[in-house]
C-alpha cells in the first residue's frame, strides 16, 4: 500500500514524501521517510504515528534548512530471488 505525507510549510508549495512502515515485534508501528535519511518515528497506533512523522519532517527540514535539499523519490522496488 503507497501512502504519501503532503506537507505545507510557511504558505509555500506542498511536497510530498514516501515513508516505509513496518510493525516490530512489540507491535510498534515503525516509519522511515525515504528522501529524508535519518528521519524516523515510531508509535503504537497508525493515527498516532502519522502525526508523529507530520513532527519529524517539520523538525529535519528546520534542522536541515541550510543544508542541501533532499533527493527526489523515484520509487520503491521489489526484488525476488
Amino acid at each position: 500500500m503507497k501512502k504519501s505525507i503532503h506537507f505545507k510549510k510557511d504558505g509555500l508549495a506542498s511536497r510530498e514524501y514516501n515513508a516505509v512502515v513496518e510493525k516490530d515485534a512489540d507491535g510498534y508501528y515503525v516509519a522511515s521517510v525515504l528522501e529524508l535519511p535519518g528521519c524516523h518515528t515510531q508509535a503504537k497506533t497508525i493515527d498516532t504515528m502519522m502525526k508523529r512523522l507530520r513532527e519529524a519532517i517539520e523538525v529535519y527540514l528546520e534542522v536541515q534548512k541550510d543544508e542541501p535539499q533532499p533527493s527526489d523519490f523515484v520509487g520503491v522496488y521489489r526484488i525476488s530471488l
